[in-house]
């Protein structure tokens, strides 16, 4: 037996409980790791929530989180791992525990710390998937809503890095960090469109909407075409004609491997806000659902 946050009924935060759980068993081609950082996401909260009780139905109790990094201490048959071994990925059934089963996973540099190694997975592959479902090319002109969130942030760089010319909108305390990963950013909030197009006078080609702020109509306004919009976060996005991407298929293959090594390069930064004890899963959904982060939220076991 090992320890793990678990819930049994949908709801608000302090459903989350540290619990006893069986310590979990990899499959083929899994491995099974002491974790040492889980990240918290923010399908994380709308999971426990039940507002995604339709899409992503649960079978209590449920261990949350989708990712995380540790070192491995048992494998299954064809994991392509070995004992001993760092590692960052995925989790199959949960990361918020002392243990976790990872597919797929990823050898971590010496170089990552922990909390960026498991902060890097969903954000990192997210940015990279929307970006190659949007088509955005060298030479553009990206809009991204919540650029500084922890999606919009890789997000700019990865663009910025592909030539792509990038206006972010984002809050007043966000705008020098912005303008350092080297995006124009804008203040959200009344009179954004007007900004944006003082910011790319020549107009918009697409954009990406990671706020779910209700800017899919004035967005398409802006492209001149839905097509050219992609929201993570905004569910009126069928109303709009907008796509909603969710799910880790990425059309350019898997990114995490060149994510990780740009990161341990220290050519993508990936902003940690605050680390928690893991008994303390409670309070950094609160965090995160008060909107009090700038970065990352870390699950420390």
């Amino acid at each position: 037996m090992s320890q793990a946050i678990t819930f049994s009924a949908y709801g608000a935060p302090d459903v989350l409980q540290l619990s006893a759980v069986a310590t979990p068993e990899p499959g083929p081609g899994q491995v099974r790791i002491r974790v040492r950082a889980a990240s918290v996401n923010p399908l994380d909260m709308k999971i426990r929530s039940g507002l995604m009780a339709g899409k992503v139905p649960a079978h209590f109790p449920v261990i949350p989180g989708l990712d995380a990094a540790g070192v491995v201490d048992a494998v299954g048959e064809g994991a392509g791992a070995a004992v001993g071994d760092e590692v960052l990925g995925a989790t199959a059934g949960g990361s918020y525990g002392e243990y976790a089963l990872l597919d797929g996973a990823v050898a971590k540099p010496a170089a990552l710390s922990w909390e960026v190694a498991a902060s890097l997975v969903t954000v990192g592959r997210t940015a990279s998937r929307v970006l190659g479902e949007l088509g955005v090319r060298a030479g553009q002109t990206l809009l991204v809503h919540g650029a500084a969130g922890s999606v919009g942030v890789i997000a700019v760089q990865l663009a910025v890095a592909r030539g792509i010319t990038v206006v972010g909108t984002a809050g007043a305390h966000d705008v020098d960090r912005l303008t350092a990963l080297g995006a124009t950013a804008v203040h959200y909030g009344d009179g954004w469109t007007e900004r944006v197009r003082a910011a790319a006078p020549r107009g918009v080609d697409h954009v990406l909407d990671a706020s779910g702020a209700g800017l899919l109509a004035d967005s398409v306004a802006l492209t001149g075409d839905s097509a050219h919009v992609i929201t993570i976060a905004d569910m009126s996005a069928a109303q709009h004609g907008v796509r909603f991407s969710a799910g880790a298929a990425d059309p350019t293959g898997d990114s995490l491997p060149e994510l990780v090594r740009r990161a341990a390069e220290g050519t993508l930064t990936v902003p940690v806000w605050r680390t928690y004890p893991l008994a303390d899963a409670a309070q950094a959904h609160t965090d995160l659902e008060a909107r009090r982060n700038r970065g990352k939220a870390v699950l420390l076991p």
